[in-house]
């Protein structure tokens, strides 16, 4: 039984000598010191020697296991140092890798900034649905079954009565409908059209819609609300004006232009969105009393109105998604 220690002795140290690798090295500890390993065992042969043999067989364990566990952590200690040095050195005195900290896009920022200006001017906020059905976007707006805004090839249908919306416009008629007078709110969304993609139009892009319906509104508080919030967005000195224009859901309607500076200097006009009085036909579809109430709305574009703020020349650059180009703003 001794000479039986002794071996497992000697191979255990003869295989520590072959190892070089700390994968190698926790195999051995699991084979040969773990409560299972072969120098475990071993020492729980001791009770099963002859009692004249126990002391000389103790001492002989003992010292193995002393040995083997000795060369085992040196071994240990030597395999992590090297590890160590194969691993790259961090210079904690160097300054740190900056962090990239996003931000809301720029037509998002547009967005907080006109809900919040409306805010103060007392208007709530709706929502609607973008793919709507005929009633909603274009039946109720006391749009004609025989108008070209209603043409397949001017939207997208879904199927035969339901669209991706066109306006949001839509929202007015669905807040009538939920709403008694007075109401004042605004609904900002997308919207879809197949227009071709220039610098200025996009088949899909955004509005901000305003409605306000109560006893007595004319378009001298129309023209007054889109002058301060003009003056509140742009800037005092921002040049706008009225065009009369025809849309079949207002009465009277008009277009509203923006005194647009290119960057060489050239002056031109720029429409960003149309307004009018809501016509009565539009009242009686959703059940109002269009001999009580009167009410105007509008419709702006938002990327026209962020290209007009912050100097942007094509409504692409909007969503490209070119970093270079959002991280501006």
């Amino acid at each position: 039984m001794l000479e039986e220690f002794e071996k497992t002795g000697r191979e255990a140290l003869d295989a520590l000598r072959r190892i070089d690798n700390p994968a190698a090295l926790e195999e051995f500890r699991i084979a040969w010191l773990a409560r299972k390993g072969r120098i475990t065992v071993m020492l729980s042969q001791i009770g099963k020697l002859p009692s004249h043999e126990r002391r000389d067989g103790g001492q002989l364990a003992n010292k193995i296991k002393t040995e083997v566990t000795a060369v085992y952590e040196a071994l240990e200690e030597k395999l992590a140092a090297a590890q160590v040095r194969m691993e790259p050195l961090v210079d904690v005195t160097l300054p740190g890798e900056p962090v990239l900290r996003g931000r809301s896009h720029i037509i998002s920022q547009t967005i907080s900034e006109l809900l919040e200006i409306f805010g103060r001017m007392g208007f709530g906020i709706a929502y609607g649905p973008e793919v709507e059905d005929e009633w909603h976007n274009f039946v109720a707006l006391n749009i004609p079954r025989e108008h070209p805004a209603r043409d397949p090839r001017d939207n997208f249908y879904i199927d035969d009565t339901t669209l991706l919306r066109s306006q949001t416009s839509t929202i007015q008629i669905r807040v009538m409908e939920a709403t008694k007078p007075p109401i004042r709110v605004v609904a900002p969304g997308r919207v879809y059209r197949p227009d071709t993609v220039d610098a200025t139009h996009m088949f899909m892009f955004h509005q901000l819609e305003a409605l306000v319906v109560d006893e007595g509104v004319s378009m001298v508080d129309l023209k007054s609300s889109i002058n301060q919030f003009i003056h509140a967005f742009f800037g005092a000195d921002t040049g706008w004006r009225f065009r009369p224009s025809f849309f079949p859901f207002t009465e009277p309607s008009c277009e509203v232009d923006i005194l647009w500076v290119d960057k060489s200097g050239r002056e031109d006009w720029m429409e960003i969105g149309g307004c009018g009085m809501v016509d009565p036909n539009v009242f009686d579809a959703v059940g109002i009393d269009s001999e009580k109430y009167t009410g105007w709305a509008f419709g702006f574009g938002i990327e026209r109105l962020a290209m007009k703020k912050y100097g942007i020349s094509d409504i692409r650059l909007l969503f490209e998604n070119d970093l270079r180009f959002l991280r501006q703003f």
